[in-house]
């Protein structure tokens, strides 16, 4: 894996604040990290200390460097994030699916539409972009509206787990699927369409090029400065595209740029944490 790029203290500091890489802002409970998630946006769920962007892992570990170890099982942190991850899943207050590159992501339901607008698949083209298994998957949920893991392979008939696996996260990455619960005796997740846990915000969809903005503003907000590729990496955007986004909060003055693909909040921004994602004007 690449080094990450060394940035100023200053720059960390904000990330430590805002990311809540600090001891004393550290999230612990369920509510606390839907309140952290609303603050950055969106964030990761697992993800450590060599990876770029918030985490709700590190926003439990309270610090900057927190590295995931051999044996997360064993782990105190990772088992915490993993039970609140769960909670949260069960509070359906914010969004949780593995989306772009199959990451599994926390989205603030402010941010939903600009996601959607990105990721999101229309019903007109569900038949040339998803594989037959991700489509019986779906029919059968257009169905029923919910159903355990179990059920949905029976009913769906992709029986093999490898096969079933790859088709949720086929419909999971276009934001129509999401867990809506988690049972532990026995173990299962339960499924459920995203549209019917998030109607308002999935119905809306800005056009792309704003969506992508304000993914980059709401990504910048909390980063301070942001390097060459880190945006694409975090989000999952192509380089090019998350470069037009950020070439966008240039052109309106939101953001800096004095080096090639690396971006600051402009001074008129960093001393305070407005809602990144919200446009200034419709």
């Amino acid at each position: 894996m690449a080094l990450r790029p060394q940035l100023p203290e200053d720059v960390e500091e904000q990330r430590d604040r805002h990311w809540r890489r600090e001891e004393t802002r550290r999230v612990e409970t369920a509510w606390e990290a839907e309140r952290f998630i609303e603050e950055v946006g969106f964030a990761a769920c697992l993800t450590d200390s060599r990876r770029p962007g918030p985490s709700l892992y590190i926003a439990v570990c309270g610090r900057r460097d927190a590295v995931l170890p051999r044996h997360v099982q064993k782990d105190e942190e990772a088992s915490l994030t993993w039970v609140l991850k769960d909670e949260i899943v069960g509070r359906g207050k914010v969004y949780y699916a593995k989306l772009a590159r199959g990451k599994a992501t926390f989205v603030a339901p402010r941010m939903i539409p600009f996601f959607n607008a990105v990721w999101g698949v229309r019903r007109s083209d569900e038949a040339g972009r998803f594989s037959r298994d991700a489509r019986a998957i779906l029919k059968v949920l257009r169905h029923e509206w919910e159903m355990s893991t179990a059920d949905l392979r029976d009913e769906s008939r992709v029986r093999d787990r490898k096969a079933f696996t790859r088709a949720l996260d086929e419909l999971q990455a276009a934001m129509l699927v999401v867990p809506s619960a988690v049972v532990y005796r026995p173990f299962t997740y339960l499924w459920t369409l995203a549209v019917g846990r998030f109607p308002e915000a999935l119905r809306q969809r800005p056009r792309r090029g704003i969506a992508v903005r304000e993914i980059a503003r709401c990504f910048l907000a909390g980063a301070g400065t942001t390097v060459r590729g880190e945006l694409a990496r975090v989000t999952g955007l192509s380089r090019p595209e998350a470069g037009r986004g950020n070439h966008a909060l240039v052109a309106e003055g939101y953001a800096t740029s004095h080096d090639a693909g690396v971006y600051c909040l402009a001074a008129g921004h960093q001393a305070s944490l407005e809602r990144p994602g919200v446009p200034p004007h419709p």
